[in-house]
Parts: C-alpha cells; sequence; structure tokens
C-alpha cells in the first residue's frame, strides 16, 4: 500500500533552517506529483509546495523565494529545505501525493512531522 514517511523536524531558532524529507513506497514514484502541506495550530492545512513528475515547482507565496521543494525518483524520496524561518512557520508539515489525476482535492498523506521555530 502507500506509504509516506516525513523525516527532519524540529525545533530551530527564527532564521534558521531545516530540511524535510519523505521517503514514498507503494506506488510508482516517478510519475506522480509531489507535494507538502503544513498546518498550523487552529488553522486550515495548506499547501505550500508541489513539484510535478518532472521538476517544475510552485509555492504558495509565503514560502516562495525561502523554501524549496525537490525529489529524488532513483530514491524515491521529497524533500523540502527550508530557511529564514520565523515563528510564523511553526506547523505540523505533511507529505502529500494525489491520488488521482485531478488534482490535490484527495491525497495520500503522511503522517506529519513537526515543525517549531522559536523567537
Amino acid at each position: 500500500q502507500v506509504q509516506l514517511v516525513e523525516s527532519g523536524g524540529g525545533l530551530v531558532q527564527a532564521g534558521g533552517s531545516l530540511r524535510l524529507s519523505c521517503a514514498a513506497s507503494g506506488f510508482w514514484f516517478p510519475v506522480k506529483p509531489m507535494g507538502w502541506y503544513r498546518q498550523a495550530p487552529g488553522k486550515v492545512r495548506e499547501l505550500i509546495a508541489t513539484i510535478s513528475s518532472d521538476g517544475k515547482t510552485d509555492y504558495t507565496d509565503s514560502v516562495r523565494g525561502r523554501f524549496i521543494i525537490s525529489r529524488d525518483n532513483a530514491e524515491k524520496t521529497v524533500n523540502l529545505q527550508m530557511n529564514s524561518l520565523s515563528p510564523e512557520d511553526t506547523a505540523v508539515y505533511y507529505c502529500a501525493a494525489p491520488r488521482a489525476s485531478t488534482g490535490w482535492g484527495r491525497n495520500y498523506w503522511g503522517r506529519g512531522t513537526q515543525v517549531t521555530v522559536s523567537s
């Protein structure tokens, strides 16, 4: 079955960096777009970064220029390099893959990894 396992979260000071990784299994990874969501306390889960099967990337405005999403099809991993972190980035970060070709409405999910940014 599909499994997405995140790693790399933790506590970091404002201005610092973290790198999240997601190991995928159970599907043909190279053809699947991949994404990262986050959910802050009391807020809706939001899609923050996506990467297509051919490497095209897209970001929500709040992270563009600070976060970089990448993928390694040989290792079946998707990564999120997060720079210039601020307390507003504190959230649980989820790796996701869309279940169908119609977009991000229904996804496979990882369990999430906590990122906490202290001021």
